[in-house]
């Protein structure tokens, strides 16, 4: 996989000049349906910024592949010849990284002469908001390509370069979102007696959540309610009018998450009777959990030997990967990136985010091996 190094770096490099977010990615979508074409490809537009190649195979039924392309509102901090030129925006999570990837395998496939089955490449926009792999689905170019298994990775600054992780059953959570306010009655701070200040049932309301995970639900099944942002008052000798707080939950199962969804506000109906304040709250279901079919880590396996692997956790992260799993097999993996020697520690998500193209080459390997181990060639 070698020759393709020089260009899995151009391909990252050029991408990362040119970060779009979701549904806006028209100049990444250029860049892909030109570098395919030049492979000899005949690309497709899908989903307005969507990209995919079917290969035909002897046989209809079709193993897919899957980069997401989108980028973040982010201010880039790096300071390297293709820093981002779209200013207040950067691929601040990796998806230049796994764009260049897909392209690198597709030009490894040109070099291939036969396909027992088909391949399906899919350059995915949206996957940070609001989840181009829902609406890539409800398409139909699964069922359209008779896919029986799909994959994808993720880079992951938090292993070591090189290294690639997963597990079977559930490996990432399910994402939920929810904005809350509880209405008092302020006044003045040397006056309590006559307020109703929201701030005391809202410490109430956060201590309860914490029974949810603790107590109902199985110590075996994994859950986090968070409150990351709180918001309330004007200045410090006076009672709030309200309160206002937003959080996420991240859940294994559906049933799980509606489960906390409904004792959440079992408990602000509670909390409004006992303070005699009103609570409104909405709940945004997000992602669904990134499930790895058991049959196809089976054959991840066989193949691991092969490369720097280790048994992956669950992680209480989100994936929109997930939405194809709900249609077909599928099997989501990390790719680690992180160099202490070069700096390249930075989280997702950061301004500094960054690492080196060579282990992008590891992606295309595995691709690679998993497309011969499931006797596709």
């Amino acid at each position: 996989m070698d020759f393709l190094l020089k260009d899995i770096i151009r391909y990252r490099r050029d991408l990362h000049q040119i970060p779009e977010v979701g549904f806006k990615e028209f100049k990444t979508q250029q860049y892909i349906i030109k570098a395919l074409k030049d492979m000899g490809y005949s690309p497709n537009v899908i989903c307005e910024t969507g990209v995919y190649v079917h290969i035909s195979g002897k046989q209809k039924k079709c193993i897919a592949f899957r980069a997401d392309i989108d980028a973040l509102a982010i201010e880039e901090e790096n300071n390297c010849e293709f820093s981002s030129k779209h200013t207040g925006f950067m691929h601040a999570c990796g998806h230049d990284g796994h764009t260049a990837t897909l392209l690198a395998f597709a030009k490894y496939l040109t070099t291939l002469d036969i396909f027992n089955q088909s391949i399906l490449l899919i350059f995915q926009p949206a996957e940070e908001g609001p989840g181009g792999a829902k609406f890539i689905c409800e398409t139909g170019i699964l069922e359209k390509f008779d896919v029986n298994a799909i994959y994808s990775f993720h880079l992951f600054p938090d292993l070591e370069e090189g290294t690639i992780s997963t597990k079977p059953g559930p490996f990432f959570a399910q994402a939920t979102e929810f904005d809350c306010k509880v209405i008092g009655k302020g006044g003045h701070g040397g006056m309590p007696q006559k307020t109703n200040d929201p701030l005391i049932p809202f410490t109430k309301i956060i201590d309860s959540y914490q029974t949810i995970i603790s107590r109902n639900i199985s110590p075996f099944n994994a859950g986090v309610i968070t409150v990351g942002k709180i918001s309330g008052g004007t200045v410090r000798n006076i009672i709030s009018n309200s309160i206002d707080f937003y959080g996420t939950i991240r859940a294994y199962s559906q049933e799980d998450t509606e489960f906390i969804i409904k004792r959440m506000k079992e408990i602000h109906t509670g909390i409004e009777i006992a303070f005699n304040v009103k609570i409104e709250n909405e709940f945004r279901i997000l992602y669904p959990p990134v499930i790895n079919d058991e049959s196809l880590y089976k054959k991840f396996l066989k193949i691991s030997s092969q490369f720097n692997f280790i048994q992956g956790e669950a992680l209480a992260l989100a994936e929109d990967f997930a939405f194809y799993q709900e249609k077909v097999p599928g099997i989501f993996f990390l790719l680690g990136t992180r160099n202490k020697e070069k700096k390249f520690t930075s989280p997702l998500h950061s301004s500094s985010f960054n690492f080196d193209e060579k282990v992008l080459l590891e992606g295309v390997k595995l691709f690679a091996k998993l497309l011969e181990e499931t006797n596709e060639i």
